[in-house]
């Protein structure tokens, strides 16, 4: 049985979603395929891909194209795009969500590690931007979306490769949007805070927790509220307002509460 769409998208048209096959990515996927799109759906798990293509084709009754490959690896991102040039799609929406979460020092980490993330977050997130951006404005224009991070108000100890990656989607989503705006490509970053997924180790259990006191968010919210905001233009958002208040608090840790919470989230380092 078919689910009716959210609101009247594009229909026939296909948005590229890397991460697409579990978490926010899989959300944001599943609600831009209740507007009405084809989804191309990137990641590197077979399986989660494959559990996307199945839910959105019965769901929504839109078709969409699996491609698996490590978005970590250099030329991923050209691979990518070649691989929708292949099939003869051309992207009104791209959205960039595939990321990977570590909790852990710098000089505990190792180097193949860190050039993987730098890898992901920043050179295939750049070019993709770039590739895309290029060919929607040969068309007459597109959306895209990337996903920052909360965390880049957060440079405590064990964070500092995932938040300074996150920083820098932020900083170049906002200054790319001034510029691809000229051509009619809207970009949008957004920076969630907590989020209820399996993405920073969290238990069921605890997600849960966060969800009843509010301090985290479901998938779908977080999806429901950065496509508005893509929609509607805006360069940045950061979802619930509340999340904005505490960004002056950040800044201003002192350092025996760092080191609290150092010891508290010790537990999370690998």
């Amino acid at each position: 049985m078919h689910m009716a769409t959210e609101q009247t998208g594009n229909g026939g048209g296909w948005a590229v979603v890397t991460g697409a096959g579990s978490g926010i990515g899989f959300a944001i996927a599943r609600r831009l395929a209740m507007r009405g799109y084809n989804i191309f759906a990137a990641g590197k798990d077979t399986g989660h891909l494959d559990a996307c293509r199945r839910t959105l084709e019965s769901e929504c009754g839109i078709r969409v194209r699996t491609h698996a490959a490590d978005l970590a690896l250099p030329g991923a991102a050209e691979a990518l795009f070649a691989a929708c040039r292949e099939a003869g799609i051309r992207a009104e929406v791209l959205v960039n969500d595939a990321g990977v979460f570590i909790y852990n020092d710098i000089i505990e980490t190792d180097q193949k590690r860190i050039d993987d993330i730098i890898c992901l977050h920043i050179r295939t997130v750049t070019t993709l931007c770039r590739l895309f951006a290029e060919e929607m404005a040969a068309a007459g224009g597109g959306y895209i979306l990337n996903m920052a991070s909360y965390s880049m108000w957060m440079p405590l100890p064990g964070i500092a490769l995932y938040s300074a990656t996150k920083a820098y989607v932020k900083t170049f989503s906002v200054a790319f949007a001034k510029e691809a705006r000229e051509c009619n490509v809207w970009v949008t970053a957004v920076s969630p805070a907590g989020v209820a997924t399996d993405f920073y180790g969290l238990s069921r259990r605890l997600q849960k927790v966060g969800l009843v006191v509010g301090v985290l968010m479901t998938p779908d919210k977080v999806a429901r509220k950065a496509l508005r905001a893509l929609f509607a233009h805006r360069k940045h958002l950061i979802p619930g307002w509340y999340n904005r208040l505490f960004i002056p608090l950040f800044k201003c840790m002192p350092a025996p509460c760092v080191r609290l919470l150092r010891d508290k989230t010790a537990r999370f380092r690998h």
